[in-house]
């Protein structure tokens, strides 16, 4: 992966490409943004650059055996570190720490990647801190992580911060339609619903989401002339779905009970949007809009409000772990009662 294959994220790969030209190599980085908009794949271009043998332009070659070995996954210098469970634990920093104290097997400088760096706990971040003030030569560590307030400010500090921003929707739905052959309209609401993460939008592409979405959407559509009964029956089921309940959609492709939840907030979001007359370009369902706008003339602005506020305090009540039949009958049954109050 060169720099010149990354969509998007311009000024990020300006900025490496000034640092290699003058030949002063910080030695750590911080990549911050959401999943899935390119910090793994800028963090192998700048690995390729770097011990690229036949630089072209200032970008790896793609060809020599560095870049070949770093392509296929196979390039000793080349340090991918993940959390095991759900942290990046202290005995991973401190085998980190003694493997850096040798020189790159390979390469000229070998690159350590810390994925979802914001879950390190205490004493890895301060291990990792020790390190970062007196850094051996020839190592470059990139923290990859959402948000630079989940860090120490003192890792922070010790980091040249490179943000990465949500890919444009138009450039996401041109590269879904040409690379990967999807329906251009299947490409722009994929564009739309996965705020402009390309990865996200991949695995939902691959995975089962976008047939479960055309379910959890004609649920909504259903949902205000249901008895109470059968509304209570709908949300048994929509507890009972597969796939993660944690903190974030999810990202395995597989669809899951959080994923329902925000394909819900999305079509709330775009009823409010229709309401207020608002950019028909800001519209995520667009394949949807004919019932949106069928839908949202009816319904009153506060009760869309309340209805986004509704779904959103479901989603923090299953990342609380609460009961998750419970928090479905609540939000179901509080959703109805909202769409039952006509203009």
């Amino acid at each position: 992966m060169s720099f010149s294959q990354i969509l998007g994220q311009e000024r990020a790969k300006r900025f490496l490409a000034q640092v290699m030209a003058r030949e002063k190599i910080p030695h750590a980085y911080l990549f911050t943004g959401i999943s899935g908009i390119g910090k793994t794949t800028t963090a192998m271009a700048l690995t390729m650059a770097l011990n690229c043998r036949e630089l072209v332009k200032g970008d790896s070659c793609g060809h020599c055996i560095s870049c070949r070995q770093i392509r296929n996954g196979n390039f000793p210098d080349f340090v991918s570190i993940k959390p095991q469970g759900q942290n990046i634990k202290i005995h991973q920093i401190r085998d980190l720490n003694h493997d850096l104290s040798f020189a790159p097997v390979s390469g000229s400088y070998r690159v350590i990647v810390l994925h979802q760096a914001e879950t390190m706990t205490a004493e890895a971040a301060n291990a990792l801190l020790k390190t970062l003030e007196e850094p051996p030569p020839g190592n470059i560590l990139i923290l990859k992580a959402t948000e630079p307030l989940n860090l120490l400010s003192t890792i922070v500090s010790r980091c040249q911060r490179i943000p990465f921003q949500p890919l444009p929707m138009d450039d996401m739905t041109y590269w879904l339609v040409r690379q990967k052959g999807v329906d251009s309209e299947i490409a722009a609401v994929l564009a739309r619903i996965s705020g402009g993460s390309l990865g996200r939008a991949l695995k939902m592409c691959d995975g089962n989401f976008f047939d479960k979405r055309q379910e959890w959407l004609q649920m909504l559509i259903r949902l205000p002339g249901l008895t109470t009964e059968k509304a209570l029956e709908m949300a048994l089921e929509c507890a009972q779905e597969d796939g993660q309940t944690g903190p974030q959609p999810s990202e395995t492709g597989k669809a899951g009970l959080m994923d329902m939840l925000a394909v819900w907030e999305t079509w709330y979001r775009d009823m409010l949007l229709v309401r207020v007359d608002g950019d028909k370009h800001l519209m995520i369902n667009v394949d949807f809009s004919h019932q949106l706008k069928k839908i949202a003339g009816t319904l009153k602005i506060q009760n869309l409000i309340s209805s986004i506020l509704a779904v959103d305090q479901s989603q923090r009540d299953l990342r609380n772990m609460r009961n998750t039949k419970l928090v479905m009958e609540h939000a179901v049954l509080g959703l109805r009662r909202l769409a039952e109050q006509v203009r």
